[in-house]
């Protein structure tokens, strides 16, 4: 039907022209909710393949002939990506739903890991205008609403300047007074007792290569080479 001519409005008598033009909008109108309803069951086709994919995957992973070589990380990235791919699809639904027509979500919180001991940084929001809608001068403040959100920073790098100040006489030659320079762990190298800290705590306790740990550092723009990290960990291994 696609393929036929275009109507001709002026064709039609002018009693019948406006049924015609309300089925004409009708029938547009429905072949634009179905080109929506093909895109979004193509979506939901992709999303239900990659989800068999996960359950499939998880299935093997949990009762498969090869379970009992899987290690206790292997199975949990298995779940890990199966809670992923459900929460995509939880919140392509709620995207996809108008605002006034979505359902109440249960807020996902566990307050018991927001300490009281962790640095809290307010951001007051104000509105753009106090100015009392019916004219009767600014409004007053009766209340307020907050909500806690974990938030989190990057590691940061920072160089440690050591100086030791020269001192010397102006009245005689009796030379040049200047404080001993701090022990370190490796005389002469570049890292700093926390940073061979890190290292170790990312490798032993993360389980972090050290070659990841020398790919994350060069995104700092740190270029530090496996073999350098290897030499930090065996000294500090050698000591401790």
């Amino acid at each position: 039907m696609s393929d036929l001519p275009p109507i001709d409005i002026s064709a039609i008598p002018e009693s019948q022209r406006e049924a015609v033009l309300a089925v004409l909008r009708e029938n547009k109108s429905l072949k634009q909710e179905t080109t929506g309803l093909q895109t979004k069951t193509s979506e939901l086709e992709v999303l239900v393949k990659r989800l068999e994919h996960l359950i499939a995957e998880l299935k093997n992973a949990t009762h498969g002939k090869r379970s009992e070589k899987l290690s206790e990380d292997e199975r949990q990235l298995a779940f890990e990506d199966l809670e992923v791919a459900v929460a995509e699809v939880e919140t392509q639904q709620v995207e996809q739903t108008p605002s006034e027509a979505r359902p109440r979500k249960a807020a996902r919180r566990n307050r018991g890991n927001l300490p009281a001991g962790l640095p809290r940084v307010e951001r007051v929001v104000e509105p753009q205008s106090l100015s009392c809608p019916c004219g009767c001068g600014e409004m007053h403040r009766i209340g307020e609403d907050r909500t806690e959100r974990l938030d989190i920073i990057p590691a940061q790098l920072r160089v440690i300047v050591t100086v030791r100040p020269k001192y010397a006489c102006r009245s005689c030659a009796e030379g040049i007074t200047q404080a001993p320079a701090p022990a370190h762990l490796i005389e002469g190298a570049l890292p700093t007792e926390g940073a061979i800290a890190h290292v170790l705590v990312s490798k032993f306790s993360a389980h972090l290569p050290l070659y990841r740990q020398s790919q994350i550092l060069a995104r700092s723009g740190i270029d530090i080479h496996r073999s350098t990290l290897a030499d930090w960990v065996g000294t500090a291994a050698f000591h401790l």
